[in-house]
């Protein structure tokens, strides 16, 4: 019996040796010639094939591993709005900035498009300080200060809708890549955009010079950077609604080694029940910036529960699992998803995302006799914010909001897909 055993794992050994080919093109390696005519590459005949090894990180970005995970509400729907019920589904890996775009982000963003475009997109481009007007409340400062003094730099910016957040998008992503061309591939070191600056940090923040061009131009197929070749980041983008809430959620740090079973889930980005931290010499502090209770943003003078009565520093608070900062509290964040109550149910398991009405029509919704919200033009905000109490710092809640609309609880920061990997 154990000679037939080790005869069967020894041609088992020799069938996978036999399978890998030890010689076969790979995209880093895809040889002299084509192994299909035989035509050689890069020359007056065959095709031009530049070499490639890998493009770099995009600035601000983390590597998100992605996976099978329960998308969906894991507490009682308070809300009784029962528009996120568990389901399984597979995300594929992806990018995602570690912190929420922040101020000074979105000032270098009002430099370039001021220097290299019309003073209308210029005005277009511009947050709406007066979210922070209240009738009752004595918030003028915030509406003259936040955006531009320099103390509030690496807070998040808020003001700003869906709509200018998915051209701030599309203008990074030419940035990015007008900038890999003129470093001949190689990203600045110190998180690029993202370099960390301590809270309240008074350095100039000035961009780097150059004017921006679209990623399309830059495809120009005769070496220079374009898709061939390689040299291009692939477009930030708002990340979907399920790449944000698994992003959120971290399981990774709860799987053990070999375990093909989920048998952690987790209520916010971290572990337990408590927005409390458990553990060593910051235990008992919060772990995000929200609103404890009626009247209570901050707590009481000498022991401040998280600290921030409005937004915080975009590094505050402890990391998930996945490195990313104030995944929960600080800011809501907007993804790309139109809303609809049934996307649950109605879109794909694999990478699910719903970018119009497909299968659920916005006829279907009462808006002109306004008994419903939903259309095409409203778009699914995550997270909670530092008005919002704890049920919404759980990433399986979802509000939505009209894509041309602000607040100043609302914020968002970039993805990109893995291209040419599923590692």
């Amino acid at each position: 019996m154990r000679i037939t055993n080790y005869l069967s794992l020894l041609a088992a050994g020799s069938l996978a040796l036999a399978s890998c080919h030890k010689g076969a093109p790979t995209a880093t390696n895809p040889g002299k010639a084509s192994s299909t005519t035989g035509i050689e590459y890069n020359t007056d005949e065959g095709m031009k094939v530049t070499d490639f090894k890998k493009i770099p990180t995009g600035p601000g970005l983390v590597y998100i591993e992605g996976g099978r995970t329960v998308l969906g509400s894991q507490e009682e729907d308070v809300t009784n709005n029962h528009d996120n019920l568990e389901r399984t589904v597979t995300i594929a890996s992806f990018f995602m900035d570690e912190a929420e775009v922040a101020n000074i982000h979105w000032l270098e963003y009002l430099h370039f498009i001021r220097k290299d475009s019309s003073e209308e997109k210029y005005k277009a481009a511009l947050p709406d300080t007066t979210v922070w007007a209240r009738d009752l409340s004595f918030n003028d400062p915030y509406v003259t200060y936040y955006l531009r003094y320099p103390g509030f730099r690496y807070f998040p910016v808020v003001g700003v809708n869906w709509l200018q957040a998915d051209s701030y998008c599309a203008w990074r992503t030419a940035k990015v890549n007008e900038n890999l061309a003129k470093t001949g591939g190689s990203s600045s070191k110190g998180g690029g955009l993202f370099h960390r600056k301590k809270k309240g940090d008074t350095g100039t923040g000035t961009a780097a010079e150059g004017g921006t061009k679209t990623a399309g131009a830059l495809a120009d197929g005769k070496g220079g950077a374009s898709i061939e070749n390689g040299n291009l980041l692939p477009n930030y983008r708002l990340p979907t609604e399920a790449e944000w809430e698994y992003a959120a959620q971290a399981l990774v740090g709860t799987q053990e080694v070999g375990n093909e079973n989920q048998e952690e889930k987790r209520i916010y980005p971290w572990d337990g029940r408590s927005t409390r931290n458990p553990y060593g010499k910051n235990q008992g502090q919060f772990l995000a910036n929200f609103k404890r209770g009626r009247g209570d943003y901050a707590g009481i003078a000498g022991s401040l529960n998280d600290g921030a009565m409005i937004t915080e520093y975009v590094y505050a608070y402890p990391p998930n699992d996945y490195g990313l900062y104030n995944m929960a509290g600080n800011v809501n964040e907007w993804v790309q998803d139109v809303y609809r109550p049934l996307s649950f149910q109605d879109v794909e398991d694999l990478n699910p995302f719903r970018r119009n009405g497909v299968g659920d029509d916005a006829k279907n919704y009462d808006t002109k006799g306004y008994q419903s919200l939903v259309n095409d033009h409203v778009r699914v905000y995550k997270g909670g914010s530092w008005r919002d109490v704890a049920y919404y710092l759980s990433p399986g809640t979802r509000r939505f909001m009209a894509e041309d609309s602000a607040t100043s609880t609302i914020g968002f920061r970039c993805a990109m897909i893995n291209a040419g990997t599923n590692k």
